[in-house]
């Protein structure tokens, strides 16, 4: 296998104050994947994504950018990133063409218009060419903030929660942008609340807790070695409170009484439902469905930040 175009090694972030934002991540990032970075506000996403874009410098560890150091060789390995950051940070009264512009000269590209006019036309922004900045909505000035990062045409491309605030048809038209840039041989790295969206584009998905790397793998790997699996009994009578007698099966009682709810692990050697369906047939429990429903991202998600809470 190739080295990947990213190699993070122990990378440590401390603010004044004592506050850790990332506490020894090591990462390896590979040509032409989409990464998916989901985690909770103030998890360290966007610190991780701003010391690699050589926005903030990192207490200690090492990052290399298909080989370049981005602290001893940081214009090399710069140059190779876009970076699509959270904030809409642009000239007010600068035109789109100019703020597009602008932004790969700032790389030392040469002024390629056809390039800028293919960028633009792709993020259906030639239209609003020659509107300012403040003429824009929210969604089209993330757009530009798209067109801004794809102008010098970086290898990586960085998307800071690139949705937020986005209506459904510029959300869905810049996944087919990423499909396209990832067809293009782009690697790109995302970090997004919108996990339905992380579970359908993303090659891998990686958990970002309390600044700690908690998962990582492929969708279905990470589902398959993290997720449980929900045996979801209807009962024909609904009850109180779950018996004595079933206690050693931790289950939950939900819809007002109607079902019983049993996590298993998919892997475990025993998933003890044998024993469970004949302790219902002794204790006359009688039920009427049995559904089975799989984890998905968010299930697994949701119990990760509902650790990070709980510690």
């Amino acid at each position: 296998m190739s080295d990947p175009i990213i190699r993070i090694e122990g990378l440590k972030k401390s603010y004044a104050g004592g506050v850790e934002a990332l506490k020894g991540v090591d990462l390896d990032i590979e040509k032409g994947e989409i990464l998916a970075l989901l985690g909770p506000n103030g998890a360290g996403k966007t610190t991780l994504i701003s010391i690699v874009c050589g926005i903030v410098t990192p207490t200690s560890g090492k990052i290399l950018v298909d080989g370049h150091d981005n602290q001893g060789d940081f214009r090399a390995a710069r140059s190779m990133i876009g970076l699509v950051p959270q904030e809409l940070t642009t000239d007010a009264f600068e035109s789109v063409w100019a703020t597009v512009s602008f932004s790969r000269g700032l790389f030392g590209k040469p002024r390629d218009d056809r390039k800028i006019e293919d960028i633009l036309r792709r993020l259906t922004l030639w239209d609003k060419r020659k509107a300012k900045m403040m003429e824009l909505s929210g969604g089209m000035k993330r757009r530009v903030m798209i067109a801004k990062a794809l102008s010098h045409e970086p290898e990586i491309l960085f998307l800071d929660e690139p949705t937020a605030g986005v209506d459904v048809e510029l959300r869905r038209d810049m996944w087919e942008l990423v499909r396209k840039l990832r067809a293009d041989g782009t690697t790109i790295i995302l970090t997004t609340h919108y996990i339905e969206e992380a579970e359908e584009m993303a090659d891998r998905v990686g958990v970002i807790r309390k600044g700690e790397l908690v998962a990582l793998g492929e969708k279905k790997a990470l589902m398959a070695q993290m997720g449980q699996r929900t045996l979801k009994i209807t009962l024909d009578d609904a009850i109180a409170e779950i018996p004595a007698g079933l206690a050693e099966w931790g289950l939950a009682l939900e819809d007002d009484g109607h079902a019983l709810c049993y996590r298993f692990d998919t892997h475990a050697e025993h998933t003890g439902i044998p024993g469970l369906m004949r302790r219902l047939d002794e204790l006359h429990i009688c039920y009427k469905d049995l559904a089975t429903h799989q984890s998905s991202l968010e299930d697994i998600f949701v119990s990760l930040v509902h650790e990070e809470r709980a510690a």
